[in-house]
This record gives C-alpha cells, structure tokens and sequence, in this order.
C-alpha cells in the first residue's frame, strides 16, 4: 500500500499521497517551485497509523506547485420582496493547484 498523510492548510484538512494533484486556498508567491507543509496531522502506511496531538513534528509533506488560478463563478443574490429590491454579485475562489511530490 502507499503512504498517505492528512495536512492542514488554509484552515481546513486534505488527504494527500504521493502524486495526487489537488487544489488548496491560495498560498503566496515564493521564488521556487517547492512547497513544504509542516503541520501534519497523521501519516500513515499500510496498516501502521501514526496521529499527532495535535501534529507530528518529524513528518513534512513535500509537493511542487503547479498553478495558481481562480475557481468558477459563483452567484449571490440578494432579494427583498415587494421592495424592488435585487442585488446580484458575483465570486470567484482564488486557489493553488499542487501536486504532492513525498511524504517525509
């Protein structure tokens, strides 16, 4: 079986493994192509599962990042009956594609 971690980045919790390709909330711009995520929650191969209280401090999560982009368009509307009111707003998410390259 292959070796799997959960990370928590941008307030919430992927399950990762080696080669899986995902995306995050955005991360700021570094110089180089590498990213390493520190707080790892559980690593774990195979049978043997390792969870941390609330990390684990000898386990980082190494992944390459691929793009940054923005999601699909989200509509919000805003409506106010027998007022003539309607309000139409648009979002898109900002998000960093990553793709996890090793579990340490």
């Amino acid at each position: 079986m292959s070796k799997f971690a959960v990370i928590k980045t941008g307030g919430k919790q992927y399950l990762v493994k080696e080669g899986l390709t995902l995306h995050i909330e955005k991360l700021p711009q570094n110089n180089e192509g590498l990213i390493a995520f520190n707080e790892v929650l559980m690593v774990g191969e195979g049978d043997s599962i390792e969870v941390g209280k609330p990390i684990l401090n000898n386990v980082k999560v190494e992944a390459e990042r691929i793009r940054d982009g923005k999601a699909k368009k989200v509509d919000v509307a805003r409506y106010h009956s027998k007022t003539r009111y309607r309000k139409l707003k648009g979002h898109r998410q900002p998000f960093t594609e990553i793709k996890i390259k090793e579990i340490k």
